[in-house]
């Protein structure tokens, strides 16, 4: 099939699915359609192992849709095929130019999309397939567009088919052409602008022989004296950094226990300071270690105080998640309590990979490369596991267990709900429960969600 097959089918597959239906299973048959389609038209040279990894995660993320239908799923699904339709023509392409691309081809939707010649066969005979294009295809999706355009301004307009009697719904089946075909034709045809292509250089991992020539960052300082610089400042910031942990840690650890709401606004105001703490530090050593200084054979003394200081914030961040710990043992588990963990994690592993970054003199672009990864491995465990069931079903061991919070707050906890109502024999609970559930069940085949389908 060409490009046009491919635009064509999953735009008539989009309407099928969502005409009429709220969105649940759909969404996730459409993701697992675009991945499989994905695969068949990817050449063999660009089926890569990180493609082949994408296309595991963009089914995994499509079925984990279909279970939750929550945001985090849908992100996961969204930023899966992006992914993997940008590794599908660009293999070698930098993963951070994904966002640059996407908004681009956004922008130049219509453009392309007139630019027949770039996406439609170039045949001048007169086939079935040229005539549905030309008489049906096109005007169909103009007159979906301006009929949209001329209905924000015209209420009298937008009515026109209000007393027309039919057994469907005109305007969203032309909405959903029209949202559609923006969607296949972005992802089977988008566009990467050579200015792009010439910047990708700029993210490598690794520093050309250009960037290894040592040379001052300012004008108005010399080598030995940026050097020297950078050597005051660990120094100073090492000191600095000893005596906050330390002041840190009383006052987490020492310090006269406070109640919930005041312990949990320090905790994570001091969290808050940490994270951002850090960001700081990678900031200074990829500033001191953006290129000349990697291969400097006198700043051993640089590159001994920056490993000091980064162990030093991996202390900062153990203690910070053994105080968020303390809290989920005093006070229970929530969603905020354990993206305390998240970031924490994720900020450990910004760390650690700028210690590898001094360790084998590796660019700043290597920090965002593989910190990019990290971050979808984020959304992918965020969206794959169901924390609410494990919070509810963690705080339902505790006394001060409150109920009312789980029911309203805690998204899919209805089956540790259940376990918790038969414990304490509260029928009004598991009615409750049971009536909710019958609610979603109740939804037609496209629309359930698979988590609610499994309580009985």
């Amino acid at each position: 099939m060409k490009t046009h097959h491919y635009i064509f089918l999953t735009t008539a597959i989009f309407v099928i699915l969502f005409y009429n239906v709220n969105v649940g299973l759909n969404l996730g048959i459409l993701g697992i359609i675009y991945a499989l389609l994905a695969a068949y038209k990817t050449p063999e040279k660009n089926r890569t192992k990180t493609f082949l990894f994408l296309l595991m995660t963009s089914i995994l993320s499509s079925i984990a849709f279909a279970w939750y239908g929550d945001f985090p799923s849908f992100l996961a699904v969204v930023s899966s095929l992006l992914l993997l339709s940008y590794r599908s023509k660009n293999r070698r392409m930098k993963i951070l130019f994904l966002i640059p691309v996407f908004i681009y081809n956004c922008f130049t939707f219509f453009c392309r999309f007139f630019s027949f010649d770039d996406w439609l066969p170039k045949k001048n005979t007169t086939g079935l397939g040229q005539k549905i294009v030309a008489f049906v295809l096109i005007p169909l999706f103009l007159f979906a567009v301006f009929f949209g355009i001329y209905s924000i301004g015209s209420n009298h307009f937008a009515n026109i088919f209000e007393n027309i009697e039919l057994d469907f719904d005109i305007w969203l089946l032309l909405r959903l052409t029209v949202l559609g075909f923006f969607i296949a034709f972005n992802f089977w045809n988008y566009l990467v602008d050579k200015i792009i292509y010439k910047q990708n250089h700029i993210l490598d991992d690794d520093f050309s022989a250009k960037s290894k020539i040592q040379k001052p960052t300012y004008s108005f300082l010399n080598l030995d004296s940026e050097r020297m610089s950078g050597v005051i400042s660990f120094f100073v910031l090492n000191v600095l950094l000893i005596f906050f942990i330390i002041t840190y840690n009383y006052e987490q650890f020492y310090e006269a226990v406070k109640g919930p709401v005041q312990l949990s606004e320090e905790t994570h105001e001091r969290v808050g300071a940490v994270i951002v703490s850090i960001v700081m530090v990678i900031m200074v050593i990829m500033f001191y270690f953006k290129s000349g200084f990697n291969f400097d054979p006198k700043a051993g003394k640089l590159k001994l105080l920056a490993k000091i200081w980064i162990l030093l914030n991996v202390v900062l961040i153990i203690s910070a998640a053994a105080k968020n710990s303390e809290y989920i043992i005093n006070y229970g588990f929530t969603y905020k309590r354990l993206g305390v963990y998240a970031f924490l994690l994720l900020s450990l592993i910004g760390l650690i990979i700028t210690f590898i970054k001094i360790q084998y003199q590796k660019t700043n672009a290597y920090l965002f490369n593989t910190m990019t990864w990290y971050l979808y491995g984020t959304i992918l465990v965020c969206s794959y596991i169901n924390w609410g069931g494990i919070i509810t079903s963690q705080n339902m061991k505790r006394e001060d267990f409150v109920l009312k919070y789980h029911q309203t707050a805690i998204n899919f906890s209805e089956k540790s709900l259940l376990e918790y109502a038969k414990e304490k024999h509260d029928e009004n609970l598991k009615n409750e429960i049971v009536k909710k559930a019958k609610e979603k069940q109740s939804e037609s085949f496209l629309s359930k969600i698979g988590y609610y389908e499994t309580i009985k």
